[in-house]
């Protein structure tokens, strides 16, 4: 009798999730909510019929995974797939705890009155949850041939690494970043506004017509825009802290990591973090790390990883004035992949706050997340006589080994009058000279070209660029 209860609690909250298969109508989230820019390649490869493959859906929490399978669902019925043949299942519901999908597809089946031969679409939210989620939607898949079954997780490296060891040839793996700037102008309905895009033969390159606005909202993107929910919602832009800041703490830190990974000491895993975060974009090294933590080193590295995992940092390897990579990562970058984490942690950021400049970069490197040439973005760090010269970001070709481009970002207007200062920049230039490497600096408001010892330099505001990579990455431009 026990188990019949539990059976019909089960059923009650599949309908309660289901909802189209009575009323046969969307999903009304996804009637509402704007969409990601990356939704139409998602659908393409989410509802592939002809590949018989699962999808897993990645991607940092509050990126908007779950309003994206909302949408799909909301498309696929709205094209005419039968909507009593849609299962949406959150694996973290605590009625789901522990019970293997194949059970909740049986009681898909019972409750919509289909057989598993049919055509159907199966959804699993938060998959890691679930015990050696990848062998049970493995066999499913190979199971099921008429199912196209899709998950999500927001431990990303974790999912990403069982799907190619357990799923090879069966699962499709598909990241949903924050969001980019060009997709918060887009969110909030001003890209059209500010952005034009230049007649040119050459690369698509953009233009502002109004720099002073768009630094305005270059700030607000820093401060809140990596999150839709919060770029939608002017509610939650007045109080970051408390409506995402301790979403990550209490949900990400306190509860996923420690499940994931069986961490104890969670207090330890908040410290670092929180150092990490008011230091994103700042070169580091474990040491470092350990004396301004009070975390031990090979703890540390241990929760790096679990960090990047859960994609709330990025590591960024140091190269030297040729563009050569160091055998052992002792010193490193460590971004934020989301600037707006730091807002949400400690306090909105101001035009002229200290911190701009490292959150400018932090926004840049961003971007190049966002991308599958992330891997081959470095920053230069190498002694010249008595100083240190440093380059903050380095292109680096991956057939040849060679610097295809060196950027230094600015929030300052200062070096179009005074270009000598870009000491780094110029002699990582003159150095790579006989590879005509293009070097580029940042600034508040200006664009220019100038040159200094026989390198040119170009000029452009940093929010701009900003823009410009996010909006080439959208569209497949790398």
């Amino acid at each position: 009798m026990a188990l019949d209860i539990a059976e019909k609690d089960i059923l009650q909250s599949l309908r309660r999730d289901n909802t189209w298969w009575d009323n046969r109508r969307a999903p009304a989230i996804a009637e509402f909510a704007k969409t990601r820019a990356y939704f139409a390649r998602f659908k393409e490869i989410a509802l592939n019929w002809d590949v018989r493959r699962a999808v897993i859906l990645m991607g940092p929490r509050r990126v908007g995974k779950t309003v994206m399978l909302q949408q799909l669902i909301g498309r696929a019925i709205d094209d005419g797939f039968p909507a009593d043949r849609v299962l949406f299942a959150s694996v973290d519901t605590p009625l789901y705890s522990f019970m293997p999908l194949e059970r909740l597809l049986a009681l898909f089946e019972k409750e919509t009155g289909h057989g598993p031969k049919e055509r159907r679409i199966a959804i699993f939210d938060e998959i890691q949850y679930l015990k050696d989620w990848e062998v049970h939607l493995k066999v499913l898949t190979d199971k099921f041939p008429n199912t196209r079954f899709i998950a999500s997780g927001s431990a990303a490296a974790a999912l990403k690494l069982k799907s190619r060891e357990s799923g090879a040839g069966r699962f499709t793996d598909f990241f949903l970043p924050p969001l980019t700037f060009a997709e918060f102008l887009d969110f909030t309905g001003v890209e059209k506004e500010l952005i034009r895009q230049e007649r040119t033969t050459g690369p698509v390159r953009y233009k502002t017509s109004d720099i002073q606005r768009l630094n305005a909202e270059f700030i607000n993107y820093l401060n809140f825009g990596g999150y839709p929910e919060a770029a939608l919602n002017p509610q939650i832009q007045r109080d970051v802290q408390r409506y995402l800041g301790r979403d990550i703490i209490d949900k990400v830190l306190l509860r996923d990591l420690p499940s994931l990974y069986g961490i104890q000491d969670v207090q330890e895993l908040n410290r670092l973090f929180t150092t990490i975060a008011y230091h994103s974009g700042q070169e580091i090294s474990l040491d470092a790390l350990a004396t301004s933590s009070g975390v031990a080193k090979n703890t540390i590295s241990r929760y790096l990883e679990y960090l990047e995992a859960a994609f709330l940092i990025v590591r960024v390897r140091r190269v030297d004035d040729a563009g050569r990579t160091f055998q052992r990562m002792r010193q490193f970058k460590v971004y934020l992949t989301n600037p707006s984490m730091r807002a949400a942690l400690f306090a909105p950021l101001k035009d002229d706050d200290d911190a701009m400049g490292f959150m400018a970069e932090t926004a840049i490197f961003s971007q190049w997340f966002h991308s599958e040439q992330h891997g081959n973005i470095h920053y230069a760090r190498w002694k010249s006589g008595r100083h240190d010269r440093e380059v903050d970001l380095v292109r680096i070709d991956p057939a040849t080994l060679r610097p295809l481009r060196a950027y230094e970002i600015k929030w300052s207007d200062r070096f179009v009058e005074h270009p000598e200062e870009l000491r780094g920049l110029i002699e990582f230039a003159t150095r790579n000279a006989r590879n005509r490497v293009p070097v580029e600096a940042s600034t508040k408001t200006l664009s220019a070209e100038t040159t200094v010892e026989g390198v040119t330099i170009r000029h452009s505001p940093c929010a701009l660029h900003c823009y410009q990579i996010g909006r080439n990455v959208i569209e497949g431009r790398s």
